[in-house]
């Protein structure tokens, strides 16, 4: 049963989470379920997560600022999974919203992870560490918006509307038989085709992986990283004798995204100190490196090649295709 709303606002002003009911704390999907039963279901697991880490975050815990933010990237990937479905008038909204949390949580993270190679930077060059010093206190700014922020009246309105718009937002109630089919689907059928659809989209991106750009990068990196939360997200639907090949193409998608992900890492960072010189702050510009660039992406290169081998989706749908 949900819980009312004085309570969930009680509850989400505390942030704390544990203190909502939930309808499905250990539910698992499985190949029969309905689209519109398997949506709540993996964001409720989402929005579980992302309130959890909240206070933790607001009190500076690095960790927990991580954890909130693949939380969020999670929601905002299955949201964008059961797209048409979830299409409706208040969607806009909420992908705003999201995408301005994102936001707050990103540059401090940014900061961690630039913090991270100098003090490993340190290690090799004391002077970094007087670096480092300076970042620290801008990350300590930064950590001091992001905790105003997450402490805010937008932020409690984000996340009550986000768990009454996942439990009955006007998507759940579309009239219309394409929107009744789309709820009703079975979850096999409909993820089925969606990862192999984001599957063959990777595939075609990463065959200009050496030609291509900075941003370019980023954006085969945030594609591949929504597969691999997908791919996790559904584990439940894959069946034993399809199962390794699931295991099989998540650990190239990983390969592929730990180095997609510190090309990156070098971009935000050498984007920040070249930020924090221009303001009188002294900051390394070692984040890029020619020689580091062209191992990485050698490296997310090979695994693509080996992805590319595998159709681990294939057998999800077994005799639930019928749409």
């Amino acid at each position: 049963m949900s819980p009312s709303p004085k309570s969930a606002s009680k509850a989400i002003s505390r942030a704390k989470p544990a203190q909502r009911q939930r309808p499905y704390p250990t539910l698992r999907l499985n190949p029969t379920m309905a689209c519109d039963t398997a949506f709540r279901v993996v964001a409720r697991r989402c929005l579980d997560n992302l309130t959890a880490n909240h206070e933790a975050t607001c009190k500076g815990d690095p960790g927990a600022l991580h954890q909130m933010r693949i939380a969020l990237t999670r929601l905002r990937t299955a949201i964008l999974f059961f797209s048409p479905m979830v299409d409706d008038p208040e969607r806009t909204r909420i992908r705003d919203e999201l995408k301005w949390l994102n936001a707050q949580l990103g540059s401090v993270r940014d900061l961690d992870v630039a913090i991270e190679r100098l003090k490993d930077a340190s290690k090799q060059r004391p002077q970094a560490i007087s670096d480092y010093e300076h970042w620290n206190e801008k990350r300590a700014d930064s950590h001091r918006h992001l905790a105003r922020a997450l402490r805010s009246a937008r932020y409690r309105r984000l996340i009550e509307s986000l768990f009454s718009w996942v439990e009955n937002g006007p998507w759940s109630i579309k009239e219309g038989k394409q929107a009744a089919q789309e709820r009703a689907m079975p979850i096999a059928t409909y993820s089925a085709r969606k990862l192999t659809r984001w599957e063959e989209k990777i595939l075609k991106k990463r065959r200009k992986l050496l030609k291509m750009g900075t941003k370019e990068r980023h954006r085969l990196s945030l594609m591949n990283k929504k597969l691999c939360y997908s791919i996790e997200a559904f584990e439940d639907l894959f069946p034993d004798k399809n199962f390794s090949k699931q295991q099989a193409s998540l650990k190239y998608l990983r390969k592929a995204q730990k180095s997609l992900g510190q090309l990156n890492d070098d971009a935000n960072g050498h984007s920040l100190a070249t930020a924090l010189q221009g303001n009188g702050i002294p900051a390394p510009l070692e984040f890029l490196s020619a020689k580091r660039e062209k191992r990485l992406i050698r490296t997310a290169a090979a695994a693509y090649r080996k992805l590319a081998a595998l159709k681990p989706f294939r057998d999800l749908r077994g005799h639930h295709d019928h749409w």
